[in-house]
């Protein structure tokens, strides 16, 4: 039975990634920052939690010390801190927030779960990242990509989008890649559902095949109008 672990999984499109693997036979290992929301979600899904602050090394290195092997990292922590701000007016300040966590933490658990992940049989590494985070969609300023103009999270998802590429050959033959979820209804948007905005499930469906072993290494995956062929571009 392969193993998997989530971050940020207590809600949203995490917690639907976890459920969904926990379906298809995986031991789950939920990862969350907060106990009680935790330990519900991952009991609600049938997962195991774990407590992981994803920046927090110290967090990180006892979780990841709890696992004995691990097939399947999934990045799924991140935040969104500039909605309704200025590029112009945003800080240094917030935009360390949204580094800390979306590619920090994502440096931060990597490297604590790559040793077990190249003891795997197919190690596999999935990031949640956003076309916000394409520099070719962002280039087009007609685009909708570039409207929202999200200096922190837009900046912090290219980021994320590198270490991807820069990681998928390092760490060859574990596989790892990018994947946008879509425009989802979470907490981290504040979109509600309805026409344009789709559900965690739908959300969720991409990561879950990558994380089962769809798709080859160092890609940019995603099912939504910003992708051509299953591809967002870079």
């Amino acid at each position: 039975m392969e193993t998997a672990l989530v971050t940020g999984a207590n809600k949203g499109i995490g917690r639907e990634i976890a459920r969904r693997l926990v379906a298809e036979g995986m031991t789950v290992y939920l990862g969350a920052r907060d106990e009680v929301r935790g330990k519900e979600a991952a009991e609600a899904v049938g997962a195991r939690f774990v407590r992981l602050d994803v920046t927090d090394e110290e967090s990180v290195a006892e979780a990841v010390a709890g696992l004995s092997s691990l097939d399947v990292l999934v990045n799924n922590a991140g935040v969104a801190v500039d909605w309704g701000v200025e590029a112009a007016d945003l800080s240094a300040a917030l935009m360390r927030e949204a580094f800390e966590v979306n590619v920090f933490g994502v440096v931060t658990v990597t490297r604590a779960c790559v040793p077990l992940l190249r003891r795997a049989q197919a190690g596999r590494i999935v990031n949640l990242s956003s076309p916000l985070g394409s520099l070719t969609l962002l280039s087009d300023f007609d685009s909708p990509i570039a409207e929202p103009q999200l200096l922190a999270y837009s900046s912090s998802k290219a980021a994320l989008n590198a270490l991807t590429l820069v990681y998928a050959r390092a760490l060859a033959p574990i596989r790892v890649n990018a994947v946008n979820p879509g425009l989802i209804a979470t907490d981290l948007n504040g979109f509600p559902p309805g026409e344009g905005v789709g559900t965690v499930a739908q959300g969720a469906e991409v990561p879950v095949r990558l994380a089962l072993g769809d798709g080859g290494t160092g890609g940019f995956h995603g099912e939504d109008v910003s992708s051509v062929g299953g591809r967002v571009p870079w």
